[in-house]
């Protein structure tokens, strides 16, 4: 009986041992490492090509660089696929699936990861409910207003937070370096080697600091360690979201969201004069999100293996 390889995905060519172990090809972590650092300078650097002696936030400067990051971002799959065709390395899922863009699972994507990391800022969203001036209703009407959207998509600021950098930066810093890293170093440890890249790639914001001088050089670069920290731990967590689902979309959303919740405001926590039932939902949230974090991205959900995992030797979690 002839095997169907649709049903058993794996490496084509991806040599073995002789107790059937893979061997990752010669020099693959180096090639897979260097490709992962032209990858996010390429990134980094495309926002500097416009010369500009006007702040990041100016409405120019944002629109150039809207521009010139795009650019880099729709041409980073030839990174993977001069990666692939390099090393020798033939997935059975196609390129775009090991990327994360696929149907199958696609609805438990956009919806549980979300959820999820909603559950995690329980204690900011309830923190601003409470704070927040508007009724309920007042809140959905503003929500179904498209004046309120169209308002929204003509603040370059906003565009830039809610929609271009986390679609970038997850398709570029995940999509696009996960699948050159886990082959080498295997799910576990490339969930922990990709967001390096990431928080590395939020030191220029350092250039931006000094060069306007918002700010004493000590408290730029403190700034800059604490900014490298959290952007090094989101990127550990959406990598989880990104081989679990094996889907870009949940990834990108979680991003967005974050970028609108910000940094949880702990110190403002502390003074509400709700204080005890805030700082509860803070710690309910993340006993919660602990609870639910393998249950709701179980890749059951989103159709077994996911495709960045048919690069794995190994199939255990977080593959399974």
């Amino acid at each position: 009986m002839v095997e169907d390889d649709d049903l058993t995905p794996n490496l084509v060519s991806k040599p073995m041992s002789s107790n059937g172990e893979f061997v990752p090809p010669d020099g693959l972590c180096w090639v897979s490492i260097l490709s992962c650092l032209l990858l996010a300078c390429s990134y980094v650097g495309s926002l500097y090509v416009w010369r500009s002696d006007l702040p990041r936030d100016h409405p120019a400067v944002i629109k150039r660089r809207f521009t010139s990051v795009l650019i880099v971002s729709a041409l980073s799959p030839v990174f993977v696929w001069a990666w692939k065709e390099y090393t020798g390395i033939s997935p059975g899922p196609s390129l775009l699936a090991l990327m994360g863009v696929r149907f199958e699972g696609l609805l438990p994507a956009i919806v549980l990861p979300l959820l999820l990391t909603m559950v995690l800022f329980l204690g900011p969203l309830i923190q601003l409910v409470m704070d927040c001036p508007w009724g309920f209703m007042d809140g959905i009407r503003v929500v179904l207003d498209p004046c309120f959207w169209a308002l929204c998509l003509s603040d370059m600021r906003w565009l830039r937070n809610q929609v271009v950098a986390p679609l970038t930066e997850e398709l570029v810093f995940r999509a696009c370096m996960l699948p050159m890293l886990v082959p080498c170093a295997g799910p576990s440890t490339a969930i922990f080697t990709c967001p390096l890249f990431f928080g590395v790639a939020h030191f220029h914001h350092v250039i931006e600091l000094l060069r306007f001088r918002q700010g004493t050089v000590s408290g730029i670069f403190l700034s800059a360690a604490f900014q490298f920290s959290y952007t090094a731990v989101f990127g550990a967590y959406t990598a989880f979201i990104f081989i679990r689902t094996g889907h870009l979309v949940g990834p990108v959303l979680c991003h967005s969201f974050c970028n609108y919740m910000g940094f949880p405001a702990l110190g403002t926590a502390l003074e509400h004069q709700h204080r005890l039932t805030v700082l509860s939902c803070y710690v309910l949230g993340v006993l919660f999100f602990l609870l639910l974090l393998f249950p709701m991205t179980d890749p059951l959900f989103y159709g077994l293996p996911t495709p960045v995992c048919t690069l794995s030797a190994s199939s255990g979690s977080p593959c399974s």
